[in-house]
């Protein structure tokens, strides 16, 4: 594989050969020298291999169920240090095993990319027309298959390690339900995961004990009128109006029906109706998200939902069908494992790089976990510390690479901390 140089606003320092004959700069990895001895020989020897891997996924980018190049790549890459990996019944994203004995803690990674166009001018660019690594899933991916390879060089384990490295995590309600159908949380007592975080500079890991991210359902309401000319509104149903009524007054409704601590909120992103100015329309669409961080308000906002957009609708003499799909739940941190992950950022980076953060109203397949396993979830730092802060979903999100290896040994700590 030919590998690129890295960006010249990183951190560099000595400059490296590939196999392939091309440079690299190396990364620094910024929590060498703090053990175990077999990690930091695993790390020096391997780390600019970690980073190719990386901008291999990154310029080979998969949409959700369509991951089997990546799922090949990472496959080989396990197999040939003696790992045995199972692909899913789905034909992509895999489970292997590390380690031995009857305890076994899991680490997720997600592999799936997301349909956007790259406008980052990396010299290793998505080469997929219309998609891109654009939620960081590619160092996600890379930390875990880091992670595993230097595992799987320790001299020993206290007990076993079950690597996931989960599809589908861009579509609802998520590929974790398709790693739970296939038995991958069976034996498992915890599960790990990272997630890069824009806003936290390199070498910092955010942790919260509770609710991390939120719920999230999409709305699909789609009315139906008889139409009509504008001049005589009275002989139909204004429908382009009636949207207007759900558009502005579900979200207000809903504030006052749902306790406003569980952090509710509907926005819409979509809404399509007519063509002409003079002709009220027969069909419109509206389409949104719900998200709330409440577990138990999540499981009442249907029924609440359906409640209201009847009652809003009631005068105005339209049709209507509403899609309400929910997604997936909060991701909640259970508190003992908060503290194992937390332990194991305190190990592999040093007490400079515990950070706390916030609950997002972003939504993560992750929480499907957690409905049957305790857990925890972080941020991993990916923001050089100086420079615009590239957000998450945008053509142009990028990353420090030093947060690449920062990511590997603390999902080594953590698991080692965890089977202790």
């Amino acid at each position: 594989m030919t590998v690129l140089d890295s960006r010249p606003d990183y951190p560099q320092s000595d400059v490296l050969i590939t196999g392939s004959g091309a440079t690299m700069s190396a990364v620094e990895d910024l929590g060498a020298g703090r053990g175990p001895s077999w990690l930091d020989a695993w790390m020096q020897l391997h780390a600019q291999d970690v980073v190719s891997w990386r901008r291999h996924i990154h310029a080979h980018p998969e949409l959700s169920r369509r991951e089997y190049a990546t799922t090949e790549f990472l496959a080989d890459k396990l197999e040939s240090v003696g790992l045995k990996p199972r692909v899913l019944p789905i034909g992509t994203g895999l489970i292997c095993d590390i380690g031995s004995g009857p305890r076994c803690v899991a680490l997720r990674a997600d592999i799936d990319a997301l349909p956007l166009t790259e406008r980052t001018g990396n010299p290793f660019s998505s080469t997929v027309d219309g998609v891109m690594h654009a939620c960081g899933h590619d160092a996600h991916t890379t930390v875990l298959l880091g992670t595993a390879l230097a595992l799987a060089h320790a001299p020993g384990l206290p007990g076993r390690i079950r690597l996931i490295f989960q599809p589908a995590e861009e579509v609802m309600p998520g590929g974790a339900l398709d790693v739970l159908a296939a038995g991958g949380l069976d034996g498992v007592e915890r599960i790990f995961g990272l997630h890069c975080d824009p806003r936290l500079e390199v070498g910092r890991v955010g942790t919260r004990v509770g609710a991390i991210t939120s719920a999230s359902d999409l709305i699909e309401l789609r009315l139906t009128s008889p139409g009509g000319h504008t001049s005589r509104p009275h002989l139909t149903a204004d429908l382009v109006h009636a949207l207007g009524t759900v558009i502005t007054g579900l979200p207000t409704l809903l504030s006052r029906r749902v306790d406003p601590r569980s952090g509710t909120v509907l926005v819409w992103g979509a809404v399509q109706a007519g063509e002409a100015a003079n002709a009220i329309p027969q069909e419109g669409v509206l389409r949104g998200t719900l998200r709330t961080g409440n577990r138990d308000t999540w499981a009442e906002l249907e029924p609440l939902v359906r409640e209201l957009i009847t009652a809003l609708l009631a005068p105005m003499g339209v049709g209507f069908d509403l899609q309400h799909r929910r997604g997936v739940p909060p991701v909640v941190n259970e508190r003992e494992s908060t503290r194992l992950l937390r332990s194991g950022v305190l190990a592999a980076l040093g007490e400079d790089a515990l950070a706390g953060t916030e609950q997002s109203s972003g939504g993560e397949d992750f929480g499907w976990y957690l409905e049957h396993v305790e857990g925890s979830f972080a941020r991993l730092g990916v923001w050089p510390g100086h420079g615009p802060q590239r957000d998450l979903h945008q053509p142009t999100f990028d990353l420090d690479e030093r947060a690449l290896l920062a990511g590997v040994r603390v999902m080594v700590h953590t698991a080692l901390t965890s089977l202790a």
